[in-house]
């Protein structure tokens, strides 16, 4: 038997569930980006989710979602599987609604998202190495119990919900050329862009994408849905590895353009975001500003980039920020290779520091098979204040006769 057609999400159910949610949760701000604003040459302003309750959208479309449900549904309880957001929505939308929740969550998910899931009073089952595993075993353990799973992205009720950002976007944003979007399995790109292209056809909608879990533009490309090959990418809130049949047929018919952004751009657009916005924001709720970044000519303004969360493992952040550091060029590895006399290490640390460079780390090795008799191996790290600061400390060390290794 084929499956039933089930019609798109339009603007109407954004706003139906926009009346639920009134008093639920939270009309986020919007932030000017002076810095961006300024790399771009028009008005850039941030959609502040990671400022939401559970610290992302996903209270949206978990509360629509379960409001929703049957009194007979409500007491089966409901059944979940995420890597975190959707995990504490579904857990905060439950207790609101006197639900009995169990969320089922990858081994490796972040422990304060784990620890915040199960603050708002679900049970946790930590279960396979994937979202996508993590599904599997949710909805094997619904069929079996009775429970209903709440799908993180595949469902109109979810949809609608994640849709109300467009309707605040309308609201504090009324004359925005181009709205960046995060997407993972298509929920709020695609409930967002139905309220968006309703009242305004002409604005732009852009779905982001990590390049390292990109199933959309192949599925695109392909008009159904594809599984992506495999996932690779520190965006754990958008590595899906394949769009639902749902959210596919909605963000196919109504966004402009999907794109991706790299490992790199993601953790520089995290790194601007605290650095220069004052945001806290995990990789996923960082890509629209990768995007920004990566090509900020390309966007029509006045330009909304939405940050969709900020539930990230302090751990993560700080891998992350070092690899921000090192995309923008600020923090920086030397390997030479130089004389092993007494006191060379020193004139090169004094070098370096008359060069305006912080030595962070130093490694001294005289064990290699490819050393000569009497030299040595150093590697430091430094940090620099940028990609011209860096390429004249190199310069000038090559200048000096050291072999530094093109960094």
């Amino acid at each position: 038997m084929a499956a039933p057609v089930i019609p798109p999400v339009t603007a109407a159910d954004v706003l139906s569930a926009r009346e639920l949610l009134s008093g639920v949760v939270r009309t986020t701000p919007v932030a000017g980006a002076r810095a961006l604003s300024d790399l771009t040459g028009s008005r850039v302003v941030l959609k502040c989710e990671n400022l939401q309750r559970t610290g992302s959208f996903k209270i949206r479309g978990a509360y629509t979602r379960i409001a929703r449900l049957s009194d007979d549904e409500r007491a089966g309880g409901v059944v979940a599987a995420s890597a975190g957001n959707h995990a504490q929505g579904v857990a905060l939308a439950a207790q609101l609604l006197g639900v009995r929740a169990t969320v089922y969550m990858p081994e490796r998910a972040a422990l304060p998202k784990v620890d915040a899931t199960r603050g708002y009073g679900a049970e946790v089952v930590l279960t396979g190495r994937t979202v996508d595993e993590a599904v599997t075993a949710a909805t094997a353990a619904a069929a079996r119990s009775g429970a209903v799973f709440v799908h993180p992205f595949d469902h109109p009720d979810i949809i609608a919900g994640q849709g109300t950002v467009g309707c605040e976007i309308l609201d504090q944003v009324p004359d925005a050329g181009t709205v960046l979007i995060s997407a993972g399995g298509g929920g709020l790109l695609g409930g967002t862009a139905a309220v968006l292209r309703a009242a305004r056809p002409d604005v732009r909608i852009v779905g982001v994408q990590a390049a390292g879990a990109a199933a959309w533009p192949s599925s695109l490309a392909a008009g159904e849905p594809m599984p992506v090959g495999g996932m690779r990418t520190m965006a754990d809130g958008i590595a899906v590895g394949r769009p639902g049949d749902v959210t596919f047929a909605q963000v196919s018919s109504l966004i402009d353009e999907m794109v991706t952004v790299s490992e790199d751009a993601l953790s520089a657009a995290l790194l601007h975001c605290l650095e220069r916005a004052k945001m806290l924001v995990e990789p996923a709720g960082a890509a629209s500003v990768a995007a920004l970044m990566e090509q900020p000519d390309r966007w029509p303004g006045p330009v909304v980039c939405v940050l969709s969360g900020g539930n990230v493992d302090p751990l993560v952040l700080l891998q992350v920020i070092r690899h921000g550091l090192v995309a923008s060029s600020r923090y920086l590895t030397l390997h030479l290779r130089m004389p092993d006399r007494p006191g060379a290490l020193a004139e090169l640390l004094a070098r370096v520091g008359r060069l305006g460079a912080n030595v962070t780390d130093v490694a001294h090795s005289r064990i290699s098979g490819a050393l000569a008799v009497g030299e040595v191996d150093v590697e430091l790290s430094v940090e620099t204040r940028g990609p011209e600061h860096r390429d004249a400390i190199v310069a000038d060390l090559r200048e000096a006769g050291h072999a530094v290794a093109s960094p």
